[in-house]
């Protein structure tokens, strides 16, 4: 059986190409961890993970201090063996950010490894049950952009066949109503409408901004209360007609467990890096499957195009390019929809020596 002989860990920093604002931050930097995995056989797996602007030298830290060094010697074909090895070794940090960040780039590395050793690619070797996903944009529906540039934004998005985009919502209620009534005007109804609060209201305030915002036919009102807040999404999704997201801000199978069986949400976003990998996403996607709610994962699109073409019950991919300097592929659209790559692997070509010019200085580690 092959062995894992060497782990590189380093990261790399990519600044939006937009400004990016919601409800309660701004979106300066994605800190991007990257995991290459080298078997004794010569195979070799990349997986990566990322912050919005800090932590990323914490997530190397822990792999390189802690679960790197648990890896050698494994078998790499043996994945969800190891997660569950890895988790448990850090149990007393998890369930949490860090941790599940830095499994997520492990996990990857490996599952890249695993279809380049299958000879498919990763929707195929994680079931296979669609050939393409439906796009929605989130590019131009930031909270600081206009009004007249959010319609803008929309109209664009519907001339290129996308089937949707998100608007960012924190300004004053009516305000963001009047917002969302002039982005429905103008793209009628054959276009879905999205709202993200970004976790940013009280259980009364959402309350109230879902009553304004259910004229406008929305798609869904996407995380309005903070995630550790189960009773409160209760109390809304029983008071509004609105389909409640929830998801980005979730770090494990169990929670999504405890907001599926309570009622406390439509649909679920589940996010590759923040839920700890592949290995997790699935369970969590084929978990939302059987209480028939669908899977809209958040942010990464370039990985979550091949996960959610994987399951039968992603329904909608996010476009957020973000990815573009470091890789030398970019993702398939056709016809507004999300077309997973066939190449073995991850589905992603990086650009290394792109990747090696952006490094940061003094956080590549090697172990073997």
């Amino acid at each position: 059986m092959p062995k894992i002989e060497r782990v590189e860990v380093f990261m790399v920093d990519l600044v939006p190409k937009v400004k990016r604002t919601d409800a309660i931050q701004s979106f300066t930097s994605q800190e991007t961890p990257f995991v290459r995995i080298t078997a004794d056989d010569g195979a070799v797996g990349v997986g990566y993970t990322y912050t919005i602007g800090t932590g990323g030298a914490s997530v190397v830290e822990l792999i390189a201090r802690h679960l790197g060094p648990r890896l050698i010697g494994r078998d790499p074909e043996r994945v969800e063996e190891i997660w569950k090895a890895l988790f448990f070794h850090t149990h007393a940090t998890a369930v949490g950010a860090i941790t599940s960040l830095a499994l997520c780039a492990i996990d990857t590395a490996l599952w890249d490894m695993r279809c380049k050793r299958s000879g498919r690619p990763l929707h195929v070797e994680a079931g296979g049950a669609q050939r393409s996903v439906p796009l929605y944009t989130t590019e131009g529906g930031w909270l600081h952009i206009p009004t007249e540039a959010l319609v803008e934004d929309a109209l664009q998005a519907k001339a290129r066949k996308f089937g949707g985009c998100k608007v960012k919502v924190g300004r004053p209620p009516k305000e963001d109503a009047a917002r969302l009534a002039a982005v429905r005007e103008a793209v009628g109804d054959d276009f879905e409408i999205m709202v993200d609060g970004n976790q940013g209201a009280s259980v009364d305030e959402a309350i109230r901004r879902a009553r304004l915002y259910e004229p406008f036919d929305l798609g869904w009102y996407e995380e309005p209360l903070p995630a550790e807040d189960l009773g409160g999404h209760i109390r809304l999704s029983a008071s509004t007609t609105l389909p409640i997201a929830v998801g980005e801000s979730i770090y494990s199978l169990q929670h999504f467990r405890e907001y599926l069986q309570r009622d406390a949400c439509s649909i679920i976003q589940t996010d590759v890096a923040r839920i700890g990998g592949i290995t997790p996403w699935l369970k969590t996607a084929h978990l939302a499957e059987s209480f028939n709610i669908a899977i809209c994962p958040h942010f990464l699109m370039e990985l979550h195009v091949s996960l959610s073409a994987a399951v039968p019950n992603g329904r909608w991919i996010e476009y957020i390019p973000q990815l573009d300097d470091l890789t030398t592929s970019r993702m398939q659209i056709r016809d507004g929809h999300a077309v997973p790559s066939d190449r073995p692997g991850l589905g992603i070509e990086w650009d290394f020596e792109a990747i090696d010019r952006r490094r940061v200085e003094g956080l590549t580690r090697l172990i073997q």
